[in-house]
């Protein structure tokens, strides 16, 4: 059962809760828009190839958690996930990167989590192979014997170079010390000793260092490449406990059925793949603006089109149908509008959610509520140095006023804001901390406004310090 059968909508929405403070209608439409997949697979196959995803177009200010959303419920339910940045695309002709690319990318994606998968499912096989690879480094066979004027020109093109025979009292006692280094093995005894092995060399991108070339088709180019040029190995010395990690990497590749995670990973991209496509309003075709500047918005907009509403890409593992991919778009539309969007676009994102602008109370739950919040990663930093910092209450409160009243008076980052101020706040401690270590610190309102209002109250100072 994948994790998107296993979990509602609700279940959804109070996972992304633990990481994100409020925003409760983004949230509850990409649950929907999730759960509808399963819905989607349980359907008859006549009406499940006419049930499309219903995009989402999120318009908020930056650092609300538009990305983050996203982000965080694809990694939950394992789909294969890509942000893109809507700016970095040009329409086909133009120097830049197609949209197709997207596509290709999510495909990457996918193969990567497969092998992933497979990976766990083949390891207690690929686990025995590297054990009894390292028993040949530690105990190896007898060494090759040349014979002088009897050397095979075709044993030297292949290495078939024959060993020299071992007579049976040597070779039960090869046998009987492979028996005792395994039973080492096993138990950790020899982590520490030094095996040298050979380790596969990655290709080297000459193509890439082509001036003026299409990055895409060089590495097309490239990978067909590495496919017939032979895999270039060097000889590397390391302890048992990383040969073993090399070893279990290389034998559980050997393993697995590279038809098969094409396969599968076309099918994952098809069938749960989500694009994220960031700063979408920048693509929009300003209301008043020159219309030279908007000619390459919207060929943008005219070549997301067709990856929207249903196409076939050709990437090197096959072709994937676009159709059934949700697609979420993002943008704070400040200076555009959503209807500056060109209308056959627009209508590929039925869905719409604003994102509220961050108040006070929204930093001060960022502070005290997610999993693994600001405030707790900085008191695990300053830990590991032995400095144990404690937060009052109403030094909490004040950082919350602080980072709103900066975020008001300068340009609004949202929530990214408290990263600059907590950075600022704490600078000389961290400085500070191997010196005074071991020590305990009471950040209070007092110590907030210490280090934080000179800087807060020049409104010139802060917009260059925080």
């Amino acid at each position: 059962m994948t994790k998107q059968e296993q979990y509602t909508p609700r279940q959804l929405t109070e996972y992304l809760d633990k990481y994100i403070i409020g925003q409760d209608e983004a949230k509850r439409a990409i649950a929907v828009a999730v759960r509808n997949r399963y819905r989607r697979m349980r359907l008859p196959e006549e009406v499940r190839e006419e049930v499309i995803p219903k995009n989402i177009l999120m318009i908020g200010p930056t650092g609300v958690g538009k990305t983050e959303i996203a982000r965080r419920m694809a990694k939950f339910i394992e789909a294969p996930f890509i942000k893109v940045e809507a700016t970095k695309f040009t329409e086909v002709g133009y120097v830049g990167r197609d949209v197709e690319s997207i596509i290709r990318d999510l495909v990457e994606v996918s193969i990567r989590l497969v092998k992933e998968k497979m990976r766990e499912d083949v390891k207690e096989e690929a686990v025995r192979n590297a054990e009894k690879r390292l028993i040949e480094l530690l105990v190896p066979k007898k060494k090759q014997k040349k014979q002088q004027g009897m050397t095979n020109p075709f044993e030297m093109l292949f290495g078939q170079q024959q060993e020299e025979q071992e007579d049976p009292q040597e070779e039960t006692e090869r046998k009987r010390k492979r028996s005792e280094i395994g039973a080492m093995l096993r138990i950790g005894k020899l982590e520490e000793e030094l095996v040298e092995l050979d380790v596969a060399m990655p290709q080297s991108n000459v193509l890439g260092m082509m001036p003026g070339a299409n990055a895409e088709q060089l590495g097309q180019l490239q990978d067909a490449l590495s496919s017939i040029m032979p895999t270039q190995t060097a000889k590397r010395t390391m302890k048992v406990k990383d040969a073993r990690k090399v070893l279990e990497e290389e034998e559980a590749d050997k393993l697995l059925d590279e038809g098969k995670v094409a396969r599968l990973a076309i099918e994952l991209t098809e069938q749960s793949g989500i694009v994220f496509i960031d700063e979408f309003d920048k693509i929009a075709s300003r209301s008043g603006a020159q219309q030279s500047q908007d000619v390459s918005r919207e060929g943008v907009q005219r070549d997301i089109l067709p990856i929207v509403e249903g196409s076939q890409v050709t990437t090197k593992y096959g072709v994937v149908r676009t159709d059934f991919i949700l697609f979420i778009a993002a943008g704070a539309f400040h200076i555009s509008k959503p209807s500056d969007i060109i209308p056959e676009l627009q209508g590929r994102f039925p869905i719409r959610v604003e994102l509220n602008k961050l108040k006070v109370e929204h930093f001060e739950r960022i502070l005290r509520e997610p999993a693994h919040s600001l405030l707790r990663q900085y008191e695990q930093l300053l830990a590991t140095e032995e400095v144990m910092i404690r937060f009052e209450d109403e030094a909490i409160s004040r950082l919350a006023e602080i980072a709103y009243e900066v975020n008001d008076s300068t340009e609004n980052i949202g929530a990214r804001r408290l990263h600059t101020i907590m950075e600022k706040l704490l600078e000389q401690l961290s400085f500070e901390a191997p010196d005074i270590a071991p020590t305990e610190v009471l950040i209070t309102r007092p110590y907030v406004d210490e280090k934080l209002q000179k800087i807060v109250g020049d409104e010139d100072l802060s917009r260059f310090i925080l």
